[in-house]
C-alpha cells in the first residue's frame, strides 16, 4: 500500500519563459521532518552533498551558519560503511552527523551503475562488487528502499538505472523501462512516516524516451520528481537544452530536481528551465583542487598572482575565508598542503552556491530575473576580456 503523501509544495511565483510556458519559479516545499515539527525549504535552492554523512570538510555548524537547507547523503556509501543498520541503531542519519535539516538520500543507482567494470545489471537489479574491498553485494529496488529507510532520510529517491553516455537509442530504453519498473516495485516498499519520495525520469538525450519517461513515471504517487541521466558526460549544452525540454514535461504542482548539476551557469539555466532543487560535488570538488567560484570569475588560487594579494578572494561574499582572510594567505595554505585549505575553500564554495540561488530566488519574487541572469553573464564576460 502506498504511503500517504506529508510533503506539501507551494509555488509562491513563476515566470514564463521566451516559449510562453511557465519557466523560473520560487516556491516552499513543507517537509514533516523526522521529530514531526515540520521543515520548510525555500527553492531554488542548492543541496551540498554529503556522500559518507559528512560534506567534506565542512561541519554541519558551519551548513546551518551559510543557510543550507537541505544536504544530500549516499545510499551506496552509507551502505558500505559504517553500515544502514549500524546507522539506523545510533538514532538515524540526522542524529549520526549532527545534523537537524532535511536529509536527501540517491538511491544508491548512480554508484552502482557507475562501476561499469565491476557490475551486473539485470531485470532484477545489479550484482556489484565493492569498490572498497571487492566484495560482492546485490542491489534491488526494494533494498534501496530499506537502506534509505533505515537511514531515515527526508527525501528518498527510487532506484533507477541512469544510461552511460554515450549510449544507443535502444540501450537507453531498456534502461527507462528498468527504471519505470524498479519504480513501481520500490513504491510498495514501507517507509517510516515522515519519509517522501521522488522518482526519476531517465531518457537520457532522447527527447521522445524524456517524454514516455515523465508520463509513466509521474503516474505514480511520488512527491516530487527528478530528472536523471544528464551531467554524466555530455556538453554543457546538451544538458541544458535537454533540462529545458524535460522540466514542464513535470507537475508544477510539486518539486522538480535535476540531479548531479553543476556548474554555477547550469545553476542558473536550471532554474530558467523551471527546476526547483539542485545538487552537485563541484563546488567541494573543486574547493579541495584550488579552484574557487566568486562573484568575479572563477579563481584558481595556486596561481602565483594571488602569492601578494592582501584583498579578500571576493570582497563580496560574507564567508569566513573572504571576511577573515586574504587571497595570498589562502593561496599560502593550498601550496603548503595544509588541511586549513580544504576547510575554507569549501566553505567559501558553498556560500557562493547557495548565495547566487538566494538571489535567483528573490529575483523571480520581484519579477527581475531576466534581468539577474544577464548581469550575471555581463560580469563573467567582464572577467574573460
Amino acid at each position: 500500500m502506498v504511503q500517504e503523501s506529508r510533503l506539501t509544495f507551494a509555488v509562491e511565483k513563476t515566470l514564463p519563459g521566451e516559449d510562453g510556458i511557465p519557466r523560473a519559479r520560487a516556491g516552499k516545499i513543507t517537509l514533516p521532518g523526522v521529530d514531526g515539527k515540520g521543515r520548510e525549504v525555500l527553492t531554488p535552492t542548492f543541496m551540498p552533498v554529503g556522500t559518507q554523512g559528512t560534506v567534506k570538510a565542512v561541519a554541519t555548524r558551519e551548513l546551518r551558519e551559510m543557510k543550507a537547507q537541505v544536504i544530500l547523503g549516499n545510499t551506496y556509501h552509507l551502505y558500505l560503511r559504517p553500515g544502514h543498520r549500524r546507522v539506523e541503531r545510533l538514532g538515524g542519519l540526522h542524529k549520526f552527523m549532527n545534523w537537524d535539516g532535511p536529509i536527501l538520500t540517491d538511491s544508491g543507482g548512480f554508484q552502482v551503475f557507475s562501476l561499469a567494470q565491476l557490475n551486473k545489471i539485470d531485470d532484477e537489479g545489479v550484482t556489484f562488487s565493492s569498490h572498497i574491498d571487492g566484495s560482492k553485494h546485490r542491489f534491488t529496488p526494494e533494498l534501496s528502499m530499506e537502506i534509505q529507510g533505515a537511514l531515515g532520510s527526508d527525501i528518498v529517491m527510487a532506484f533507477d538505472q541512469c544510461p552511460p553516455y554515450p549510449a544507443s537509442e535502444e540501450q537507453v530504453l531498456q534502461a527507462m523501462r528498468r527504471t519505470v519498473a524498479w519504480a513501481e516495485r520500490g513504491l510498495r516498499f514501507e517507509l517510516k512516516p515522515h519519509q517522501q519520495r521522488f522518482g526519476i525520469v531517465q531518457g537520457g538525450l532522447y527527447e521522445h524516451l524524456r517524454v514516455q519517461s515523465a508520463k509513466e513515471i509521474t503516474a505514480m504517487p511520488y512527491d516530487g520528481f527528478a530528472i536523471g541521466g544528464l551531467s554524466i558526460g555530455e556538453t554543457p549544452e546538451l544538458m541544458q537544452k535537454m533540462a529545458y525540454f524535460t522540466a514542464p514535461l513535470l507537475p508544477a504542482d510539486k518539486p522538480r530536481y535535476l540531479m548531479g548539476v553543476g556548474r554555477p551557469e547550469d545553476l542558473v539555466e536550471g532554474v530558467r528551465a523551471g527546476i526547483d532543487l539542485f545538487d552537485c560535488v563541484m563546488p567541494t570538488r573543486n574547493a579541495r583542487n584550488g579552484t574557487l567560484f566568486t562573484s568575479r570569475g572563477k579563481v584558481n588560487i595556486k596561481n602565483a598572482q594571488y602569492q601578494d594579494d592582501a584583498a579578500p578572494l571576493d570582497p563580496e561574499c560574507p564567508c569566513e575565508a573572504c571576511t577573515q582572510y586574504s587571497a595570498a594567505y589562502l593561496r599560502h595554505l593550498f601550496v603548503a598542503g595544509e588541511a586549513l585549505s580544504a576547510r575554507l575553500n569549501s566553505i567559501h564554495n558553498l556560500t557562493y552556491y547557495l548565495t547566487i540561488m538566494q538571489q535567483m530566488r528573490q529575483a523571480i519574487l520581484e519579477n527581475r530575473f531576466d534581468e539577474w541572469r544577464a548581469a550575471f553573464y555581463t560580469r563573467r564576460q567582464k572577467e574573460k576580456t
